[in-house]
């Protein structure tokens, strides 16, 4: 029996107007200041979207991966490159980029904001509360990209502790709690909280005190990384 075959560059040819798609990354970075879960946004320099916000990305070049393209991204605007990254989901709708067909892939991080030193480079480039993003409209298709990071993280800090990557290394029993129903967006029972976070067993004790505060000074912990890990090894049976 005859098997017909092609070479490669008559398959190229016959699939050259499939290429004609570009790439991009958008990145979610998430940041938490003054008890506010926040956004980095940047002003859209497109005409079509003047005047609106929008997440930081950029066209994927064709030597670079999606990882490294988000990393790119995020170090350009933040001067960080160390941070928690996480790939959430791809948007294709066909008409939600002016300029042609672009597939992107949307990216979330958690920083903190007192390590950052924004480059504005040409652009406005600001922190926005979650909440106040929520009356704004976003060009592109970025308040969908949003909600849709907003919702995946705030499933990962119930089963994981990612949140901790917001705080600072050092931080209170209420700054956590602050930052917890910043994610979630509702109170939490003070007890309830400290309870469960004591019983998980990965805080750290520091045996120091908050200073120069208007108010009582409050004992300061930071996360028992490695405690953690132990945790989540012997949950697994290793």
């Amino acid at each position: 029996m005859f098997i017909h075959t092609k070479n490669v560059n008559t398959h190229l040819t016959e699939i050259k107007d499939y290429f004609k798609v570009a790439i991009s990354v958008d990145c979610v970075i998430f940041g938490f200041d003054d008890a506010e879960l926040k956004v980095l946004l940047i002003e859209s320099d497109l005409k079509e979207f003047k005047g609106k916000w929008s997440l930081l990305g950029d066209i994927v070049r064709p030597d670079e991966d999606l990882e490294n393209a988000a990393y790119r991204v995020l170090q350009a605007r933040t001067g960080l490159d160390d941070v928690y990254m996480e790939q959430v989901q791809t948007f294709g709708a066909l008409n939600r980029h002016p300029g042609g067909r672009v597939i992107t892939v949307a990216y979330y991080s958690l920083v903190n904001i007192e390590h950052i030193e924004l480059k504005n480079l040409s652009n406005e480039l600001h922190w926005h509360s979650v909440k106040d993003v929520q009356q704004m409209e976003m060009a592109f298709d970025h308040r969908l990209i949003l909600d849709t990071c907003l919702r995946r993280l705030q499933h990962q800090v119930i089963e994981q502790p990612v949140g901790f990557n917001l705080l600072p290394k050092k931080f209170t029993l209420r700054e956590l709690q602050n930052l917890y129903e910043a994610i979630l967006d509702m109170k939490l029972d003070r007890r309830n909280f400290r309870k469960k976070f004591f019983a998980m067993d990965v805080l750290i004790d520091l045996n120091e005190e908050e200073e120069e505060v208007p108010h009582r000074p409050a004992k300061l912990y930071k996360f028992n990384a490695d405690r953690y890990a132990q945790q989540k090894k012997k949950s697994l049976g290793f």
